[in-house]
């Protein structure tokens, strides 16, 4: 084990490239190209696309997983102030133009959502802060919140401390983390990712180490012959398993990239829009006496509409605490052996 924490591998892993910005531009074209053409584009997902947001990544320099390891702590702004960033709108503008067809995400931050995406189009594998679901109800009876529903969650806890409307019985989250198997339809959705990796020809990967998604073989149509498997397009900053794959890979971050490509493309990206937010028609509300279930900052419209002691409040940062970042993370930690 290299000094730090990391082995040397993880070190290399963890390692930055950057095209420089002409080779980058020439790449993006070639991306621009493989989009038009795409019969069936499938987007994957990862916690890179968030960082723009202030949601850090997990592998990173500055990664959760990374600072974890070398015994420092891990602070983030506070997810509740978090908004889609410009690569979350350029996939649902992508989508809406009918060049993607299904996005299949590992974050839990909930920002496709949020950027207007349709649930449909969405298979959030490892589940979505702001969603908890009765398990009890057939079909699952879902609640979207405005607010982290994980606060009290951790690994093999999930239930959130509310009950079903409908039949009573406690709510859980729907967050996998690691050591766990999805089995939840919604927001997981495996079905209809599955059913898009087999029809894909083109896959675009955004922001993922790849590390989580290579173990998933259905994802990548292991069964079909080479000749026959979705070409791969990977953005990202570091190494990925699935490089010598790759059609193309691109070392940029993902809003360069992305910004680029919509000019490409000739698209105008569209601005987030906090009035426009699906979650606000999606969310349901908490019943009387349910107020005090949760002290997790609730989403807001407007800073007119925050409760008075939030009102103008500058973005604050502290440590990550509970729920599918804090104690999810914690127990990936690596212990130091007694001496």
């Amino acid at each position: 084990m290299a000094a730090g924490g990391l082995s040397r591998s993880e070190r290399k892993a963890a390692e930055r490239v950057c095209d420089d910005p002409e080779e980058l531009r020439r790449k993006v074209q070639e991306l621009a190209g493989a989009v038009r053409n795409a019969k069936y584009l499938v987007v994957y997902t990862g916690a890179g696309i968030s960082t723009a947001a202030s949601i850090p990544d997990y592998r990173g320099p500055n990664g959760v997983w990374t600072l974890l390891q070398k015994g420092r702590n891990v602070s983030a702004t506070d997810l509740s102030e978090a908004e889609p960033t410009l690569t979350h709108m350029s996939i649902a503008c992508l989508h809406e133009q009918k060049l993607v067809q299904h996005v299949v995400s590992q974050n839990c931050d909930g920002l496709h959502l949020r950027s207007g995406l349709p649930r449909t189009a969405i298979s959030e594998l490892h589940g979505n802060m702001y969603i908890e679901v009765c398990t009890s109800c057939i079909p699952n009876r879902e609640y979207v919140r405005v607010f982290d529903v994980t606060e009290r969650t951790a690994l093999h806890r999930h239930q959130t401390g509310r009950t079903c409307h409908k039949c009573g019985a406690q709510l859980r989250d729907t967050i996998v983390h690691f050591g766990e198997r999805g089995t939840l339809g919604q927001p997981l959705n495996w079905e209809a990712a599955t059913e898009a990796a087999s029809k894909a020809d083109t896959i675009l990967c955004l922001g993922s180490s790849l590390k989580v998604l290579k173990k998933y073989p259905r994802l990548w149509c292991m069964t079909k012959p080479p000749s026959r498997r979705p070409k791969l397009y990977i953005v990202n900053l570091q190494w990925t398993p699935k490089d010598d794959w790759a059609a193309l890979k691109l070392h940029g971050k993902c809003d360069d990239v992305m910004q680029l490509l919509m000019d490409e493309l000739g698209l105008e990206i569209p601005l987030y829009n906090r009035w426009q937010d699906p979650i606000f028609s999606l969310a349901t509300p908490l019943r009387a006496g349910e107020e005090g279930s949760h002290s997790r900052k609730s989403l807001c419209r407007s800073r007119e509409e925050a409760p008075p002691g939030d009102r103008g409040a500058p973005l604050t940062s502290g440590p990550i605490l509970g729920g599918w970042f804090g104690r999810g993370c914690a127990k990936r930690a690596k212990r130091k052996k007694a001496t």
